[in-house]
């Protein structure tokens, strides 16, 4: 199946959503809205990155590959999850690059978990874009990080006391390009691990806005993020499937 995700919007509103999770569009299972619904960093988008040629797998799914590294291992891959599909490319070209910058200090942490990894202090990180082919439009960013024990650990810390911060929101700017995170609100996710954080918000800016779920789960010195939005209805309320997770973990577990 030929699989495609297309969306409009300015280009002022790439810092809104997370760059990663722009990137798991292209394996969203339908068709996307045209416009108003979803922002796309340069405006349309052509065929998503990820779709199959025919006859053939995805162009950039995950697979296996040998002399993997650990953190690579327990990145989840193509066949892993059946009904969904994973690409490599779990971040979109065309998103600003680097970490946004939150305007409340307090809020820091959460503008950092939106960037190319979950803060300053990971090591290494492996992105995933996950499109789920059962959920119209369900698009999901995983992504694995390596951190020392007490970084990590550190992180849900300042993760949980920045959600009871910034209830009210804040704004976050990546290269000159601003979005606000409205209504952030804990939610309950249960889920393996040691540690987790879960929380819901509002991504918005020119009066395009989206739904987003965060999940970040601390497995001793690994930490994986995972953030869900629906593309084909942004404002519809998504949530990072449970399947999803506890396959990542797993995997987690199993490389580790």
């Amino acid at each position: 199946m030929r699989l495609k995700a297309r969306f409009t919007a300015g280009a002022a509103t790439a810092a809104l959503l997370p760059a990663l999770l722009l990137g798991a569009v292209g394996c969203s299972s339908k068709d996307a809205p045209a416009a108003g619904k979803a922002p796309d960093p340069k405006g349309s988008a052509p065929t998503g990155p990820s779709a199959a040629p025919p006859g053939g797998a995805p162009s950039g799914s995950a697979a296996p590959r040998a002399g993997a590294s650990k953190l690579e291992r327990s990145a989840l891959e193509q066949g892993d999850l059946p009904g969904y599909q994973v690409s490599a490319r779990g971040k979109n070209p065309n998103a600003p690059d680097g970490q946004p910058q939150a305007d409340r200090k307090a809020c820091q942490p959460l503008a950092d978990i939106m960037g190319d990894k979950p803060d300053p202090a990971a090591r290494d990180t492996v992105n995933r874009g996950i499109g789920s082919q059962k959920q119209v439009g369900l698009a999901v960013s995983a992504s694995v990080s390596s951190y020392a024990e007490s970084d990590a650990k550190a992180l849900i810390a300042r993760l949980k006391g920045a959600v009871a911060a910034c209830g009210t929101g804040f704004t976050a700017t990546v290269e000159k390009q601003s979005g606000s995170y409205r209504d952030v609100r804990a939610t309950e996710y249960e889920t393996a691990g040691d540690e987790s954080v879960s929380w819901t918000t509002t991504a918005a800016a020119q009066e395009v806005s989206a739904q987003v779920h965060v999940v970040v789960v601390r497995q001793g010195a690994t930490v994986v993020r995972l953030m869900a939005l629906n593309v084909a209805s942004a404002q519809q309320k998504a949530q990072v499937p449970h399947e999803v997770a506890d396959k990542q973990l797993e995997k987690v577990r199993r490389a580790g």
